[in-house]
This record gives structure tokens, C-alpha cells and sequence, in this order.
């Protein structure tokens, strides 16, 4: 099975890409091929592709049952323990700086110490 979302992509790459797979939403595409034609397919994304987005989620031998793909996404595939993990990047100002010392564990240790 395979799962591939295209954004901001040309219109030819969509057509190009329902030769194998069935488009259920714009921009998304699913379907069941071989793992030749998804990585022939893959190659023809990356070269049609241009500015746009892809993800590819495929399924594969790998513990979770499935793999990912990316081209220019922020998100970014990353193995952790040989899992597949989605790292979305933090974006600026999102959480607050964290201090030296703020945790109640710090603060038990400080007190240790005076002692």
C-alpha cells in the first residue's frame, strides 16, 4: 500500500501519477504497486516535482510495518531505535526558554547543598 501527498505541485505530475494510483482527495493518491514501479514512480516525483512537496508513506519489512519518503518538507524522517519518527521542527517563540535550575529537582538539589 501507498500513501503520497503532493503540495503545490503541477497539474502533469498529478496526471502522470493516476496511471497507478487512484486520487481520493486533491493531491493525495493511494494505491497498491511494486516496490519497483514506487521507486521509479519516487524518481519521477523528485524530478517533476520542482518547488512543490511530497511525503510518501509505504509499507515495508520495518518494525512499524511502513516507511516514509519526504522531498522538501519541513518535517523530517528520523530513526529513533529503529522506529520512523516524524521530527516537526520547533517553530520560533512557540515555547518559552527554559531557565537553569526551574525544576523541582534543581531546587532539591540546591537545598541539599546549603545544608
Amino acid at each position: 500500500m501507498v500513501v503520497l501527498v503532493l503540495t503545490a505541485c503541477p497539474a502533469g505530475l498529478r496526471g502522470h501519477l493516476t496511471r497507478w494510483l487512484l486520487e481520493v482527495s486533491p493531491g493525495v493518491f493511494v494505491g497498491k504497486i511494486s516496490a519497483r514501479v514506487r521507486d521509479l514512480m519516487w524518481g519521477r516525483v523528485l524530478e517533476l516535482c520542482k518547488d512543490g512537496r511530497a511525503i510518501m508513506v509505504f509499507s515495508s519489512d520495518a518494525e512499524q510495518g511502513m516507511s516514509f519518503r519526504v522531498h522538501r518538507h519541513d518535517w523530517k524522517v528520523v530513526d529513533v531505535d529503529g522506529l520512523s519518527l516524524m521530527l516537526r521542527p520547533q517553530e520560533p517563540g512557540s515555547q518559552p526558554e527554559l531557565r537553569p535550575g526551574w525544576s523541582s529537582v534543581a531546587r532539591a538539589r540546591r537545598a541539599r547543598r546549603r545544608k
